[in-house]
């Protein structure tokens, strides 16, 4: 009886250091909405892209004025906001529910990990848009976003792991199929945060 009692301590103690060290309050519903934006998203702007009298050339080889370019960063910002207010939305929600705190030292750490790709990545993307090469953006919007997400992965759920690596994939892939960027943008952003969105909701939150 006694060994079973400790046994169960030594359970409730690895719980609560997982608590601690992870922010298990990220809300898979949120993976599944950002994904959604970003399809919305990936369609705005192939309208913006091919059907824009401003554009010119053909799939591999568009010259796109500023106007253009202007509408596509318009649409990019809109997704990020909707994605970020949604997570957090979602994940203070979650949070009440399982009674967290959702500003805690993990999602501090997770935070921190995750914006130092995440904000490298925007500003190199950022510097190549204004030298107008608009080619390499979504690829490397793909690889940053991947390795924020890997480097972020060890304070929070699993799956957030296997995200990242998913996009770091296709994001190399982007960089080799140079012109197909908007699809694998679409890919990635979209139906794989839907698709490990989906994931993390029945195996974490469905119950």
């Amino acid at each position: 009886m006694e060994t079973k009692d400790y046994l169960k301590d030594i359970q409730d103690i690895k719980e609560m250091m997982s608590k601690s060290s992870q922010f298990i309050s990220l809300s898979g519903l949120s993976g599944i909405l950002a994904g959604i934006y970003a399809l919305v998203g990936a369609w705005m702007a192939y309208k913006t892209i091919y059907f824009d009298t401003s554009t010119m050339g053909n799939y591999r080889n568009l010259v796109i004025s500023e106007e253009a370019v202007f509408k596509l960063l318009t649409i990019a910002v809109c997704v990020v906001v909707l994605s970020l207010a949604t997570g957090l939305f979602l994940s203070i929600r979650k949070a009440k529910k399982t009674n967290e705190t959702v500003w805690n030292s993990a999602a501090k750490r997770l935070f921190i990990n995750f914006m130092i790709p995440m904000v490298t990545g925007g500003l190199f993307i950022l510097f190549l848009i204004e030298k107008e090469m608009l080619g390499l953006v979504a690829p490397l919007t793909l690889l940053f976003y991947g390795l924020a997400c890997v480097n972020a992965s060890k304070y929070t759920l699993g799956g957030v792991r296997y995200l990242g690596i998913t996009m770091i994939v296709l994001g190399l892939l982007s960089t080799w199929f140079l012109g197909y960027g908007l699809l694998f943008w679409a890919i990635g952003f979209g139906f794989c945060h839907i698709l490990y969105g989906s994931v993390m909701y029945f195996k974490y939150e469905r119950n």
